[in-house]
């Protein structure tokens, strides 16, 4: 029997066509991934006047979008030589993230990008300032006034871009940055905001803060959605 260089090259890629469009189903998992900052928790250990703790959770809305937020609570103490303050208070963040990272089948890692709108409430309380003298003749002149400033509260918008990546089972562990900007703020009398819980440090000439974090996470899967991919013979 004769074949054609015509047949054989149609032959040839109706095998090829087959291989591509070849395909399977799998269950993708759609649920409450529920994370815990260690980064907090760590730098409560070892940093002398600091208290933190955040709890993250998002929700896996469709295929890359993810509605995200946390809460958290921290205590900073500003000790330097001209100020003592101690800063006391709660806040929460809420957003969302997009996924950027095409996964394998039946994987749910992430590298995303994200924004939040945070919000504090927090106290001010200075223990004890110094007066301010280029003149060393004298002693330092401290006073101690240890004056509350309470209900106080901060907003702000923050970028995030990070990854979460599964070690075992439902369990990730993942690392994110923030760039932040300030919205507002309460005013103190002749005083400054010296930290905000959950924006971090601030500074009087400028509104952008910077941060930076890693958790454990679990998900809890609430239902799956059956999806198809081509694969190769």
């Amino acid at each position: 029997m004769l074949f054609s260089s015509e047949s054989i090259a149609q032959d040839k890629t109706d095998v090829e066509y087959e291989q591509i469009t070849d395909s399977i189903f799998f269950k993708d998992k759609y649920g409450l991934t529920v994370s815990l900052d260690l980064s907090r928790i760590g730098k409560s250990l070892w940093e002398t006047g600091y208290q933190g703790i955040e709890i993250g959770a998002d929700y896996r809305f469709s295929e890359d979008l993810y509605l995200a937020g946390e809460l958290g609570n921290e205590k900073s103490v500003y000790n330097e030589e001209n100020i003592f303050n101690e800063t006391d208070g709660s806040y929460i963040k809420l957003g969302a993230n997009y996924n950027l990272y095409d996964n394998w089948i039946g994987m749910q890692n992430l590298i995303y990008v994200g924004m939040r709108y945070g919000f504090a409430t927090y106290s001010q309380n200075l223990k004890s300032y110094r007066i301010y003298t280029t003149d060393n003749y004298f002693q330092p002149d401290i006073r101690d006034v240890d004056r509350t400033f309470s209900n106080l509260t901060a907003s702000w918008i923050e970028l995030q871009a990070g990854i979460r990546v599964n070690i075992f089972g439902n369990f990730y562990l993942g690392a994110h940055l923030q760039l932040k900007t300030m919205l507002s703020s309460s005013t103190i009398p002749n005083f400054d905001n010296l930290y905000v819980p959950g924006f971090h440090r601030t500074f009087d000439y400028s509104s952008i803060g910077a941060g930076w974090g890693y958790s454990i996470s679990y998900l809890i899967p609430l239902h799956t959605k059956t999806k198809r991919q081509a694969v190769r013979n």
